[in-house]
C-alpha cells in the first residue's frame, strides 16, 4: 500500500453519492461500511485507492465508493486488478467479488493471482448463492441445499476458498462475517498492510434467496487460535473448522511479486518482424 498522509479522513470520505441498490438486509451493506472504515483507518487518500470488481451483487461496490473504480466483466476482477497494481504499484488496489464471480468463471484467475503474490487485496463476499441471477447454487453452496432451481441439492462438494487460496500461494488468508463491521474492518486493514496477495472471505448473507443465512449471526465465532505463518498448520486448521470460524488464519512471509522494469522500450519494428509470415 502507499504511505498515508497527515490528513485525517472520515469513513464518509470514501463513500460516493450513489445509493446502493442491494436488497434490504443484504450483508454487502456492511462490507461496504467495513471497507470505508478500513480505508479511513489507513489514512490513504481516496484518489490513491482503486476498487476493481467483476459481475454480481457484490461487484457493484466500486460505484458506491469515492475511489477510482472499475466494474469489469464476469470473473475478471483479479486480472484487471493485477494488471493495474503492476502498472501502478503506488496505488492501494482492492479487488471485490462474490462467490459466483470469484470461484466459478473467475476460479482460474483466483489460483494464479494467489500464485503470483502481487501486493493487492482480494475481498470475496460469500453468500453461497447466485443472488443477482435469482438464486442458483454457486460453487460454495452446500450439496444438499434444496431449492426450486436445484431440487434436492446439487450433490456436489462445495469449493473451499480458504484451502485453495492457501494451497495456491496466497500470503494472507482470513475469514470474516459481514455483521461484524469493526472486526471485518480491522482484518481488512491488516490484509491491505500485509505484503503480497491477501485474501479475505467475508460471509455475507443473502436474505432474499438464502433467508436461512440470517442464522449466521448466531453461528459465526472467532477462531480460538492465533494466526500462523506455517502453511501446513494453517491447512490443518482450515480443513477441520466448521466454516464459521472468523479471523486471520494465515500470515505468510513469501516475498511479493516485483515487476522488473528495465527502462528500455522495444522498437515496434522489431516486434512486427517477429510476426511476419
Amino acid at each position: 500500500m502507499n504511505a498515508p498522509t497527515t490528513k485525517q479522513f472520515k469513513d464518509s470520505d470514501y463513500k460516493s453519492d450513489i445509493n446502493p441498490v442491494w436488497c434490504p438486509g443484504c450483508g454487502d451493506f456492511h462490507v461496504l461500511m467495513s471497507t470505508t472504515k478500513a480505508l479511513s483507518s489507513l489514512g490513504v487518500p481516496p484518489e490513491n485507492v482503486a476498487v476493481i470488481s467483476g459481475i454480481g451483487c457484490s461487484s457493484r461496490i466500486p460505484a458506491y465508493t469515492n475511489c477510482y473504480g472499475f466494474h469489469g466483466v464476469h470473473g475478471r476482477s483479479l486480472a484487471l486488478a493485477a494488471g493495474l497494481k503492476v502498472a501502478r504499484p503506488d496505488l492501494t488496489v482492492l479487488a471485490m467479488s462474490g462467490d459466483g464471480d470469484g470461484f466459478s468463471i473467475g476460479g482460474n484467475h483466483f489460483l494464479h493471482a494467489c500464485r503470483r503474490n502481487i501486493d493487492m487485496t482480494y475481498v470475496v463476499m460469500d453468500n453461497r448463492v447466485y443472488g443477482m441471477t435469482k438464486g442458483q447454487p454457486s460453487p460454495t453452496t452446500e450439496p444438499d441445499w434444496d431449492s426450486a432451481l436445484s431440487p434436492g441439492g446439487t450433490g456436489l462438494s462445495p469449493f473451499h476458498p480458504l484451502v485453495v487460496a492457501l494451497a495456491s500461494g496466497a500470503n494472507f488468508v482470513a475469514r470474516e462475517f459481514s455483521g461484524d463491521i469493526k472486526g471485518t474492518a480491522k482484518t481488512l486493514v491488516e490484509a491491505i498492510n500485509h505484503p503480497g496477495f491477501s485474501f479475505v472471505e467475508i460471509l455475507s448473507p443473502c436474505v432474499t434467496f438464502r433467508p436461512d443465512e440470517k442464522e449466521w449471526k448466531n453461528t459465526v465465532h472467532k477462531a480460538v487460535v492465533e494466526p500462523t505463518d506455517d502453511p501446513a498448520r494453517a491447512a490443518r486448521r482450515i480443513m477441520t473448522d466448521d466454516g464459521m470460524n472468523t479471523g486471520i488464519l494465515y500470515r505468510g512471509n513469501r516475498a511479493p511479486y516485483r515487476n522488473k522494469v528495465t527502462g528500455k522500450g522495444s522498437d515496434p519494428s522489431v516486434l512486427e518482424a517477429m510476426f511476419e509470415v
